[in-house]
């Protein structure tokens, strides 16, 4: 099963396009927004190509795998 816990439908990543064409990726824990990852070249535009046209879902789901192992649970 897929987001056990359904932390995604609270959205908890967001991003951002620059003018160069890099994706920024965001977390917004607990009411600060913090950069935790940026794509860029290639990778971004397969990024955008993905979440293109989808629902906030596939796009939280889609910047979970961008961000990789980024929570594993004991951060403060």
């Amino acid at each position: 099963m897929i987001d056990q816990r359904d932390k995604l439908k609270e959205s908890p990543f967001d991003y951002e396009v620059t003018k160069a064409g890099k994706v920024f990726i965001y977390w917004n824990g607990s009411g600060s927004r913090s950069r935790i990852k940026i794509l860029s070249g290639v990778t971004a535009s397969k990024f955008l190509k993905k979440v293109e046209n989808k629902s906030d879902f596939d796009v939280q789901m889609a910047l979970a795998k961008a961000t990789g192992h980024f929570k594993h649970g004991n951060e403060r």
